[in-house]
C-alpha cells in the first residue's frame, strides 16, 4: 500500500516571535497542505511551555476545519487525564459537524506539561492518568458505542447528535499505548520523534501482534492501522536542510536538559558556544535525523515505514524561518508524488 504523509504541528514557537504568530503560521501552513495532498493535518497539546503555542488543539482543529476543503484535521493529541470524557466527547461531536468524514481525535495519557501544570489542570491527575483505559472506553462510549447498564451516566448523552464521528487514535511513545490501542482496536500511532525512534519498532510489532479485530463495530477497525509521528527537515539541497537543522538541534540540547525554551534562530545557534560534548551529542543527532534533500527524506521515510508496517507518517517539521518551513513540508509533498515506490524499495 502506498505510504501516506501527514503532519503534525506543536504551533512553536520561534525565538523573536510571539506565541499568537506560532498560531497563525499554524493555520496558513495548515491551508497549504490542504492544497499540497497531505492525508491529515494534526495539532499538539502543551501547556505551561515557553516553546510550543497549542496549548487548545481542539480550538486549532475549528479553525483549520472552516477553512479547509480536503484534509482530514485533528489532535495528537488530546492528554485526555486532563479533562472529562464526556466533554472532549461533546467538542469532537461539534467539529464533525463543521467538517463530516474529516475529523480525528488523538488522544493520550501523557500530561503535555509539567506535573504541577497537570494537577493545574484536574486535581486529581495521578488517578486520572491510571485510568487512561477507563477513560478511553468512557470516550468511545459517548461518540458511539453506547455505555454499560451499570455506569452511572449511562443515561447522559453526548451532543449534538449527528450521524459521522471522528476517527479515534491512540497516541504513545511506549508499549502501554500500543497494547491499549490493540485491545480496543483502534489505530496507533508511535511518537517516533520523542524518543528518537527507541522502542518504535517493539511497539508496533505490539500493537500487530495484539490487535483484537472489531469487524463489526463502528469507529474500531478489522485490521491493524498503524502510524509513526516523525521528526524530518528537507530543503532544495541536502547542505541547506543540515543548516536549517542547526535550530532543532540547539533546542534538543536544551530539552535534553528539562529546558523548553522558544526555538532558536539560525544566528543563535551559529553563535551558541558549544562544548565538546555538546558538538558530540549534536553529532549523534544529526546522524539519526531524517534530514536532507527532499529525494532523500522520501527514501529514509518510506524504508522507515516498511520496516516498521505502518502505512502512515506524521511529519514534524519545527523550523524557525517560517519560509524554510513551507518550503520543507512542499518540496517533501513533491518528492513524494513524484518518486515511485520502487525507488525508495
Amino acid at each position: 500500500m502506498p505510504l501516506s504523509l501527514s503532519i503534525l504541528d506543536q504551533s512553536t514557537i520561534a525565538s523573536g516571535r510571539g506565541a499568537d504568530e506560532a498560531i497563525r503560521e499554524t493555520l496558513a501552513l495548515a491551508k497549504l497542505a490542504d492544497q499540497w495532498g497531505y492525508r491529515r493535518y494534526w495539532l499538539a497539546e502543551h501547556h505551561n511551555s515557553a516553546s510550543h503555542a497549542g496549548t487548545a488543539p481542539e480550538i486549532l482543529v475549528a479553525a483549520i476545519a472552516a477553512t479547509t476543503q480536503r484534509i482530514r484535521i485533528g489532535t495528537a493529541g488530546i492528554m485526555l487525564p486532563h479533562y472529562s470524557a464526556l466533554k472532549i466527547a461533546e467538542q469532537f461531536r461539534v467539529l464533525e459537524a463543521i467538517a463530516p468524514g474529516r475529523i480525528d481525535l488523538g488522544v493520550g495519557r501523557a500530561p503535555g506539561s509539567d506535573g504541577r501544570t497537570a494537577y493545574a489542570l484536574n486535581p486529581d491527575a495521578a488517578q486520572a492518568a491510571d485510568r487512561f483505559p477507563q477513560l478511553v472506553q468512557d470516550l468511545m462510549g459517548w461518540l458511539g458505542d453506547g455505555l454499560p447498564e451499570s455506569h452511572p451516566f449511562r443515561m447522559v448523552t453526548a451532543n449534538p447528535d449527528i450521524p459521522t464521528r471522528p476517527e479515534v487514535w491512540i497516541l504513545g511513545s511506549s508499549d502501554f499505548g500500543a497494547q491499549l490501542a490493540a485491545y480496543f482496536g483502534l489505530p496507533y500511532c508511535f511518537a517516533h520523534f520523542i524518543t528518537d525512534g527507541r522502542g518504535s519498532a517493539e511497539a508496533m510489532a505490539l500493537y500487530r501482534e495484539g490487535f483484537r479485530p472489531h469487524p463489526a463495530t463502528p469507529g474500531r477497525l478489522a485490521t491493524p492501522k498503524g502510524a509513526l509521528a516523525v521528526f524530518a527537515l528537507t530543503a532544495a539541497t541536502e547542505a541547506e536542510a543540515i543548516r536549517q537543522f542547526q535550530s532543532r538541534a540547539l533546542w534538543r540540547l536544551s530539552r535534553d536538559r528539562g529546558i523548553y525554551p522558544p526555538l532558536p534562530s539560525l544566528e543563535e545557534a551559529e553563535s551558541y558556544p558549544y562544548t565538546p560534548d555538546d558538538l558530540a551529542r549534536i553529532e549523534r543527532m544529526r546522524a539519526r535525523a531524517l534530514v536532507g534533500a527532499p529525494e532523500q527524506v522520501v527514501a529514509r521515510l518510506r524504508e522507515m515505514a516498511a520496516a516498521q508496517g505502518v502505512e502512515e507518517v506524521a511529519v514534524l517539521t519545527p523550523c524557525h524561518d517560517a519560509e524554510a518551513r513551507r518550503d520543507s513540508y512542499r518540496l517533501l509533498a513533491e518528492a513524494h508524488a513524484a518518486l515511485p515506490m520502487a525507488a525508495a524499495a
